[in-house]
């Protein structure tokens, strides 16, 4: 070998020793993993709303947004039970509550599960149809309803279905699915036990969610300097058992919109909205506060979404 040539192959030889001295630069960290919510929809005037795409989804945790990096509707299996007003007060449209009833079973999936409660006063409720996915017998038991006179109990009524419904979850097992009331009802209530932030508290934690069908239009509604329209007392009402424990309402003012109101109530109970998002960076106080809104075309502002489940990897 020449000079010049051992030359070349010793400076070589020194590069590739200079090399593997030299630290490897750092592997670049994974990417955390999305933190995901469930959304449910809730406010909006009762009717079907557009639906919510990701760009109309804002989240925020602890005052500060992060990004949306997926966004995803699922339609689930549901247990829920039928709360149906059999009081004096809806005596002229008992054929209505039955059939607005009658349409909910009807579109059961072969997965769900229901159960029937009828109420009148505090002390006039019933359970007519345990927790079943028979829908025979549950139109048998809707069948066998009647008009009672008493003072309506709808709030106690809600508290009895809630309690019953969760504690035939946890028995069979069935808490993954989703749980829900249906109630169907003028919305008056003139003699509960329990107050409407108890019956909150205890469906919110169990998480029940109240899909109601409002028959309202025959209440009063006409009001004084003192006294207040039974029919405004009635909507506000039903739309407080809803919104907070992330359900609907759904009003069915002539005989046209019965079904649509029921098809609309029906549909929301089996759907919820899983959002990703980009978590904040490590080193944070814990996972914070997360809070969602919703923005995009009209319509869709009069909605709000209701957190259903924490954040979780």
């Amino acid at each position: 070998m020449s000079r010049l040539s051992r030359a070349f192959a010793c400076a070589a030889l020194l590069s590739a020793v200079v090399r593997a001295q030299e630290p490897a630069p750092p592997a670049r960290a994974a990417a955390a993993p999305a933190a995901r919510i469930e959304l449910a929809l809730t406010g909006g005037k009762g009717r079907a709303a557009p639906e919510p795409t990701k760009e109309d989804v804002r989240v925020y945790v602890d005052g500060v947004e992060r990004p949306v990096v997926s966004f995803e509707k699922e339609t689930r299996p549901v247990s829920y039970g039928l709360v149906v007003d059999n009081s004096g007060s809806v005596r002229s449209q008992i054929g209505r509550v039955v059939d607005a009833a009658q349409s909910v079973v009807a579109r059961n999936g072969p997965d769900d599960e229901a159960f029937v409660l009828r109420f009148v006063s505090s002390d006039n409720m019933q359970i007519m149809q345990t927790l079943t996915a028979d829908r025979s017998a549950l139109d048998r038991a809707l069948y066998s309803m009647f008009i009672q006179g008493g003072q309506t109990a709808l709030l106690d009524a809600l508290y009895m279905a809630g309690e019953y419904l969760m504690k035939n979850a946890r028995r069979t097992g069935a808490t993954g699915r989703g749980l829900a009331l249906v109630l169907v009802s003028d919305g008056e209530d003139r003699e509960s036990s329990h107050k409407a932030e108890e019956v909150l508290k205890l469906l919110r934690d169990g998480g029940v969610r109240v899909f109601c069908v409002g028959l309202t239009e025959e209440l009063e509604n006409t009001q004084g300097f003192i006294t207040k329209s039974k029919r405004d007392a009635a909507r506000r009402l039903l739309s407080k058992l809803a919104e907070e424990t992330g359900g609907r309402v759904f009003y069915a003012g002539k005989d046209g919109q019965l079904g649509e109101a029921v098809g609309d109530a029906a549909g929301n109970m089996r759907t919820r909205y899983v959002v990703g998002y980009a978590p904040p960076e490590p080193g944070g106080k814990g996972p914070g506060k997360v809070e969602v809104k919703l923005v995009g075309a009209p319509g869709k502002e009069k909605l709000r979404a209701q957190i259903l489940e924490g954040s979780r990897q």
